[in-house]
């Protein structure tokens, strides 16, 4: 565990020599992490304390039995101070086994940090009176001035009337100066000395004492002392940025060694409070109030309860402001997701519309195309009929001029009675009127060769129509094929046959009675054929 912890705060001290002031959010991130780990640090200080208790229930030798309880006493004093206590007891019991001089001023100062801790402090302050320190060593003279200026501190820092804070302080600096005087060189000599410039206000002088101390191998909890007071100094000289970093570095240190008596945490907080990081600062005194209850350290639990109730209502009022965002924000969600759907349905029926109209944009291009068909057939039929048209004409000119010439031929001979019968005669009409319907049902067929077959296929069995040998078309089904090609007039066609209009009117009818479709609609379908 003490490999692990000091290759942690090493690689703090090495990353802090190449980070500037802005890695603070990184050192916060770490102590966050640390803080999530807080049962792991705490599990593993059990596991050490139950092994020290197993050597305990193990051990017969009174004077190895001073040593694990010295031992247990020092992993319960800033973790669980009243369990502390019982092992000062405890170290009583065998203080006749150990040095008597030095034990019985252990068991003493011990007694007096624990009462300290707890809060007991007239009591802990009659436990050191009963030392004679004219009468002890001087390691343990040197231990009993450490304990009374911790006391002191902790009265100057408990009470609230400046002239005793001040009084405090001068008695705190008093035993200050008797350490410095005993203490030798080392980390715990470069604390008590800088502890000394800073009451004095010299701050610059401190820092690089406390750097270099930093440098050198000491304990994690010494190591977590330089820190604690570089954060002091940066304090005094309105370093904000520096104190919160050695604020965060000592707390953890503290945190990884489960210590639950501290000030770091507390301190921090209040920095960050003030810094405006509510949620954190709620965060890190809630850590430390739990500490203080655990360890039943009274002065820090007192510390934390000043600033909690401020910190708390500033915390809740943060708490209010992201509901009310929160409610701002889901309200503004529910009204963009309204307004979604309300595009999403304008959208669908813009969807709806737009098929629609592709459907009917593809049924007018059926349409289209079916007109464009049409009028392709007819600009075909007419191609066909203008051709056959013309050829006719001049066929019938040279038909003409062949009748002129015989007639002609005729009446320069004198043969009167031949010129006549040649004139009344009008086998030259049918011939020509024969060949003209033949032409036509040749021209028709050609454009329409399945119109036989079409045209029967909408009439009965047995009224369906065909042509006779050495016909093309009948008389009905060249009435028909007529109307097929827009010729719907009666008294059109009946010119054009040559039939009367009764004649075509009959055959009309006659054929509207055998089809198999509506009547009414009978002509329109011949007319798609």
């Amino acid at each position: 565990m003490k490999k692990t912890i000091i290759l942690i705060v090493l690689s703090h001290v090495l990353a802090f020599a190449c980070m500037g002031q802005s890695s603070n959010e990184r050192i916060l991130k770490e102590l966050d992490e640390v803080i999530g780990k807080k049962k792991e640090h705490c599990e593993e200080r059990e596991r050490t304390i139950a092994q020290l208790k197993q050597r305990l229930a193990n051990e017969y030798d009174n004077a190895q039995r001073y040593t694990i309880c010295s031992e247990l006493f020092t992993q319960y004093l800033h973790y669980q101070a009243d369990s502390a206590l019982h092992y000062v007891d405890e170290m009583e019991r065998y203080v006749g086994s150990a040095k008597p001089q030095r034990a019985e001023a252990d068991v003493i100062i011990n007694r007096a940090d624990a009462m300290g801790v707890m809060g007991a402090y007239n009591e802990a302050l009659q436990t050191l009176e009963q030392i004679d320190r004219n009468l002890v060593t001087p390691d343990v003279r040197l231990k009993y001035y450490y304990a009374m200026r911790t006391y002191y501190g902790w009265m100057a820092d408990y009470t609230i009337i400046l002239s005793e804070k001040e009084k405090y302080i001068r008695k705190t600096a008093c035993y200050r100066d008797s350490v410095l005087m005993l203490v030798p060189e080392g980390p715990g000599r470069s604390i008590s000395l800088a502890e000394k410039m800073l009451l004095e206000s010299q701050f610059d002088a401190a820092i690089p004492v406390l750097n270099k101390t930093l440098s050198a191998p000491m304990s994690m909890q010494e190591k977590a002392y330089v820190n604690y007071t570089l954060a002091s100094v940066y304090e005094a000289k309105g370093d904000v940025e520096m104190q919160i970093y050695y604020l965060a570095q000592t707390a953890i240190i503290d945190l990884t060694m489960a210590v639950r008596e501290y000030a770091s945490l507390q301190r921090l907080a209040w920095v960050l409070y003030r810094q405006g990081d509510i949620e954190r600062a709620y965060r890190y005194l809630r850590c430390s109030m739990e500490d203080a209850v655990a360890c039943n350290a009274r002065l820090r639990f007192l510390e934390v309860t000043e600033v909690f109730p401020i910190v708390n209502d500033g915390y809740s009022d943060s708490v209010a402001n992201e509901r009310r965002m929160m409610n701002i924000f889901f309200f503004t969600l529910a009204v963009i997701a309204l307004l979604l759907v309300i595009v999403a349905l304008r959208l669908y029926s813009w969807n709806k519309k737009l098929s629609l109209m592709r459907v009917n944009l593809s049924a007018a291009n059926e349409e289209l195309k079916t007109v464009n068909e049409k009028l392709a057939q007819t600009g075909k039929i007419k191609e066909v009929y203008i051709a056959r048209y013309l050829d006719k004409c001049v066929s019938y000119l040279d038909k003409l001029e062949q009748y002129r010439r015989l007639l002609e031929k005729l009446a320069m001979a004198s043969r009167i009675d031949d010129l006549f019968k040649t004139i009344r005669s009008d086998q030259f009409l049918r011939d020509e009127r024969k060949n003209f319907y033949m032409e036509f049902d040749k021209s028709f067929l050609e454009l329409f060769p399945n119109f036989i077959d079409d045209f029967n296929a909408l009439l009965t069995d047995d009224g369906k129509i065909y042509p006779k040998k050495g016909e093309l078309l009948s008389t009905e089904l060249r009435i028909f094929a007529l109307i097929r090609l827009g010729v719907t007039d009666t008294a059109r066609i009946a010119h054009f046959l040559g039939y009367s209009l009764a004649t075509v009117y009959n055959y009309r009818s006659r054929i509207r009675n055998k089809v198999k479709v509506n009547k009414e609609d009978f002509e329109q379908e011949v007319m798609k054929l």
